[in-house]
């Protein structure tokens, strides 16, 4: 088999979703979707692609149809692949489940199939649209072969394996993935050609899969009734399939290394060759194992790791094979939890391979075995805690069935690791961006991962945080440049680089927590370089000047206003990050920013929208200044708490954790353990993410109440009220004599609670009331937060 030259491949920038995408397009004759979080976008790309005539490696342009629910797009599926069409569906958690009936069948008819699967957690105490192995977990016994990807890069290499390999065992495959993790994780990956998928798919294998269909022609009888004389043995039937299905995916992965040069095998070892210590996982959690292993080993400690690539059909003698024979202790970690169970999924094979394969394999006496749980609904999982897992190892009886990046203080399950253990190497670039859900700094922070890993040799990541109220909350995103490829799927947590978007977040959000000494820190500051210092709370003063980090500020916001771009600020924020960042040099990062508004917005608001996003790339510079950090702290601003002082006792100490962010500091004991929340706390959460407020003129107000009935937040109310109520309001505080007949002699007032005011200006635009002298003046004006946010709060 010829291997294309690597000059014929290209690295492209994206995310794990795209990547399994574009094969699942490829290979595929009909694709049946329903959108469900976090695999909405690939059968969105799939769609797009078809409507625009993108055509797959057979030569036609795959049937993309959207379902009414999960269940229809799998019976869709079943239906179509007993037509003789090869295909594909996407899904995650609850609609995987939905998806389970229609699994069994296809599975027990030996079709091949592949279902792309962005694993996340299955709603149970509580919902969550975030990442684990529950849905995967649930669909073991369904016969379908069960394939794991760790990586962006493996996102697209398993999902051509599965597709090489359904069709030459007649089984079907579940590619699966990490949701969010890998799913929406922006990364540098080196792209298969239209050749290479072709070379891989056996068009004999193709053929016999299409020679089965039903069809008039050739009629068969498939899916009877049968009863308890011959079922049993039926199932039976199909077993030489399962067993051949292992040799078949390995023969599959070595001729995909053998064309591509990149080696997968069913159980991939990494570590010394005399570990004594091994840890089993399997999904995102392998690279950030892979980091600690490396560091473990540079530092002279015999440990090592298996990365699970194939879990179904589990081929027992193969993993026992991949061990050393030197391993004393085994630690399995497990992304999901079965409660009840006597050990999770991916623990209990293992104890069963070992317990079936070791005495013949390795011969002598059994390593102990013990598991645990980790990265529950995309929970954090470090090299840190990696390193935990192994120093747990060492004990003479290590911890059985424990968890590991949380504090179980209700049963004990939870093992200590060491925080500050690290493994990135300093000629790294690890940056931070604090933003605002719709700001644009997601998509800035897409852009320079796509400009640094497609114009430099650097390999690039990004991941992007997201509230789960998106636009208006906030988002973090987490970016890499390294010039060696990224292992580990984590977040920043030691920043050499943090951008804050919003001005505001510092008095709620300790953003400098995680920058490191020496960092660099670059601020939206409606303050210039010489008056912002004591505008800014005093917390955050002592961690510059402790830290020793060098302080930039822009006006992103004026800058774009002059640019006419609104509120977005994101190629104003970008062009700073590289001016300072130094990634690539300041003009050629200039020339690759403007050459990506062109790809973005051209052909969006053609030549307008280019033009002002590139006049705002030239002023951010203008607008960017050093400032001059004193050597003690000044300002007389305070952080705020996240919740008022005088709030019950749940919200002090559960919501105004979460709403700091600090939700990952909570103990297990903190949580209700049925998932039951008190109501009406939403009051007590004060985002103040609006740049504007409305401000009210009673002179002119004619007091309709329009503004108070049309807020989506309840965030202004008019009231109507004695005197005697407001003899000691704030001198700030305004009221205007109440017209209404009904109300002699009382007053009113219309008020705006700033801080949980969105800044919508719907109340403004509904305002019938004008000034008859001062032109655009209106019974309510949006005026900046910052300037009467300490009255509007008294008030």
């Amino acid at each position: 088999m010829r291997r294309p030259a690597v000059a014929e491949r290209r690295f492209v920038t994206v995310d794990g979703n795209e990547a399994a995408a574009n094969i699942a397009h490829l290979c595929s004759e009909v694709m049946a979707i329903y959108p469900i979080t976090p695999s909405s976008n690939l059968g969105e790309m799939a769609d797009a692609w078809a409507a625009a005539g993108r055509k797959n490696i057979f030569g036609t342009v795959p049937h993309v149809v959207e379902m009414q629910s999960e269940a229809g797009a799998a019976g869709a599926v079943h239906g179509s692949l007993q037509g003789g069409a090869l295909s594909a569906t996407f899904t995650a958690s609850q609609g995987l489940l939905l998806m389970i009936p229609n699994m069994y069948k296809i599975a027990g008819e030996l079709t091949p199939a592949v279902f792309h699967v962005t694993a996340r957690t299955v709603a149970t105490h509580a919902l969550s649209i975030f990442g684990d192995h529950s849905d995967v977990m649930a669909c073991r016994a369904t016969g379908f072969a069960l394939l794991a990807s760790g990586s962006v890069q493996e996102a697209q290499d398993m999902a051509l394996i599965a597709h090489a390999a359904t069709v030459k065992a007649s089984v079907p495959f579940l590619h699966f993935y990490d949701g969010f993790r890998t799913s929406h994780e922006v990364s540098k990956i080196e792209q298969l050609t239209e050749d290479d998928v072709k070379a891989m798919i056996d068009l004999d294998a193709v053929n016999r899969h299409r020679e089965r269909a039903m069809s008039p022609e050739r009629p068969v009888l498939r899916g009877t009734a049968q009863n308890p004389d011959v079922f049993f043995q039926a199932r039976e039937a199909c077993n030489p399939y399962y067993q051949k299905t292992p040799q078949i995916v390995q023969e599959v992965m070595d001729q995909f290394g053998e064309l591509v040069g990149r080696k997968y095998h069913l159980f991939d070892y990494v570590g010394a060759p005399d570990a004594e210590r091994v840890v089993v996982v399997m999904g995102s959690g392998c690279g950030v194992v892979e980091e600690a292993v490396d560091k473990l080993v540079e530092d002279g400690e015999k440990v090592g790791m298996i990365k699970v690539r194939l879990y179904r059909p589990f081929a027992g003698e193969a993993f026992v094979k991949a061990l050393p024979k030197t391993v004393k202790k085994i630690a399995v970690l497990d992304r999901t939890k079965e409660p009840g169970a006597v050990c999770e999924p991916l623990h209990a094979d293992v104890i069963a391979a070992i317990a079936e394969y070791w005495a013949g394999v390795h011969g002598g006496a059994a390593p102990q075995i013990v598991g645990g749980r980790f990265g529950l609904s995309s929970k954090e999982f470090t090299p840190a805690m990696a390193a935990g897992v192994f120093a747990e190892l060492t004990k003479d009886a290590p911890k059985n069935h424990f968890v590991v990046g949380i504090v179980d203080d209700v049963t004990g399950n939870s093992i200590d690791y060491d925080p500050n253990f690290n493994t990135e190497k300093d000629d790294v670039v690890r940056a931070v961006f604090f933003g605002l859900g719709s700001d644009g700094t997601v998509s800035a922070n897409r852009s320079s991962v796509k400009i640094i890993g497609e114009n430099t040799p650097n390999y690039a990541q990004g991941y992007f945080v997201y509230d789960s109220r998106k636009a208006g909350s906030m988002t973090t995103s987490h970016v890499r440049f390294s010039p060696r490829p990224i292992k580990g799927s984590y977040l920043v947590h030691r920043a050499n680089f943090v951008a804050c978007h919003q001005f505001h977040f510092l008095e709620r959000i300790d953003v400098l927590s995680m920058a490191e000494p020496g960092a660099t820190f670059l601020l939206n500051s409606p303050f210039g370089p010489d008056e912002v210092w004591d505008k800014i709370p005093a917390e955050v003063q002592k961690q510059i000047i402790d830290k020793k980090l060098k302080f930039y500020v822009v006006d992103a916001y004026t800058v774009a206003k002059k640019a006419e771009l609104g509120v977005r600020i994101n190629t104003v924020m970008q062009t700073c990050f590289f001016a300072l960042a130094q990634v690539i040099p300041t003009d050629q990062a200039i020339t690759e920013i403007k050459e990506m508004i062109k790809k973005t917005y051209g052909k969006k608001g053609g030549g307008i929208i280019v033009e002002r996003n590139n006049k705002a790339v030239d002023m951010a510079l203008e607008s960017l200044h050093e400032v001059k950090v004193p050597g003690e702290v000044t300002s007389k601003i305070h952080m705020v708490p996240a919740v008022p002082e005088d709030s019950p006792e749940f919200v002090k100490d559960v919501l105004g954790m979460m709403i700091a962010y600090r939700g990952d500091d909570l103990p297990v004991s903190k949580l209700p353990s049925d998932g039951t929340f008190p109501t009406g706390t939403t009051k007590y959460e004060k985002r103040s993410i609006a740049l504007e407020i409305p401000i009210w003129d009673p002179k002119i107000c004619i007091q309709c109440g329009l503004c108070s009935l049309v807020c989506p937040h309840a965030a202004i109310r008019m009231k109507v009220f004695d005197p005697s109520a407001v003899s000691d309001a704030p001198e700030t505080f305004q009221t205007a004599e109440c017209r209404g007949k009904e109300f002699p002699g009382m007053l009113t007032t219309i008020q705006v609670a700033p801080d949980d005011c969105t800044g919508c200006a719907v109340c403004v635009n509904v305002c019938p009331a004008k000034d008859k002298e001062v032109a655009k003046h209106k019974a309510i004006d949006m005026l900046p937060k910052l300037d009467h946010l300490e009255a509007e709060r008294a008030n």
